[in-house]
């Protein structure tokens, strides 16, 4: 199967704790993908907007976004912006978000309205990486019931698990109640320091608690990573040699190999990269 040639599948990264990697994860993926040549949406859902920020937009200056989509019935294709990225689209956030949630309590069917905003382009991507925000609220309720299948990042720090059941337990109601086939992509482990032994004894409980559902890919701690959003870009183009660039760019050829589609771009890439 080539790129472009099948269904798109929305892929939501979560997890309610702050600081996880969740939006390095999202923009940098979404990035990897793109440069493999799968036609990308970023759907930036955090009312921070960092993912919008992170891959060069001035959220202050986003005029139509998510939130207009889903409170006034904006047409997507109206507020998403084309990157730098060849393949790579935003749909982009701003403070109004915040609103957002509020907004929503007394609308009807209120769970689904993200979903019904990505029914009108999913068609035109490969792919769709929501970035959620660091909560469990009518936001993130909204990029489950919405998605495929969920990301949850988690760093190799100290309480990793801490957080986890609640975000499970989550997945677990959204299944019962609003999306039967969400399905949990994988647990990414984050920031992980090779010099470190806690970072490694992380490592092993995450393993031994899910199994299979653990990426290979490990994101190892990286300074091009971390410097990429103050560029307003991604790590690959900011440093497409780094260490940071080619964890997720391995992230990206491990999801692609669990849907099933071929990665013609893959070998190209690698000749690139070594």
């Amino acid at each position: 199967m080539k790129p472009g040639d099948r269904m798109s599948k929305i892929i939501a990264l979560a997890n309610q704790k702050g600081g996880v990697g969740k939006t390095t994860s999202s923009i940098n993926l979404a990035a990897s993908l793109a440069v493999l040549e799968y036609r990308t949406l970023l759907v930036d859902a955090d009312p921070q907007a960092n993912s919008t920020s992170g891959i060069g937009f001035d959220p202050r200056t986003i005029k139509a976004s998510i939130y207009e989509c889903i409170i006034n019935d904006v047409e997507p294709r109206d507020a998403i912006q084309k990157t730098e990225t060849p393949n790579l689209d935003l749909l982009p956030a701003h403070i109004d978000l915040v609103g957002a949630e509020i907004e929503m309590i007394n609308l009807n069917e209120r769970e689904y309205k993200m979903k019904l905003v990505l029914d009108k382009v999913k068609d035109d991507y490969d792919f769709i990486i929501i970035d959620c925000s660091p909560s469990l609220g009518l936001i993130t309720i909204n990029a489950l019931t919405a998605a495929n299948s969920v990301i949850i990042p988690v760093q190799c720090e100290y309480f990793a698990l801490e957080g986890l059941g609640k975000l499970l337990n989550t997945i677990k109601i959204v299944q019962n109640r609003l999306n039967p086939d969400l399905e949990i992509e994988g647990i990414l482990l984050t920031m992980y320091d090779v010099r470190l032994r806690l970072s490694n004894q992380v490592v092993e409980e995450v393993k031994t608690h899910f199994q299979d559902l653990v990426f290979e890919t490990i994101i190892q701690r990286n300074t091009r990573l971390s410097e990429a959003p103050s560029f307003g870009v991604s790590v690959i183009m900011h440093d497409a040699n780094c260490k940071g660039s080619i964890n997720y760019l391995n992230l990206a050829r491990e999801i692609i190999r669990k849907n099933g589609m071929v990665d013609e771009a893959e070998t190209k890439q690698e000749t690139v990269i070594s």
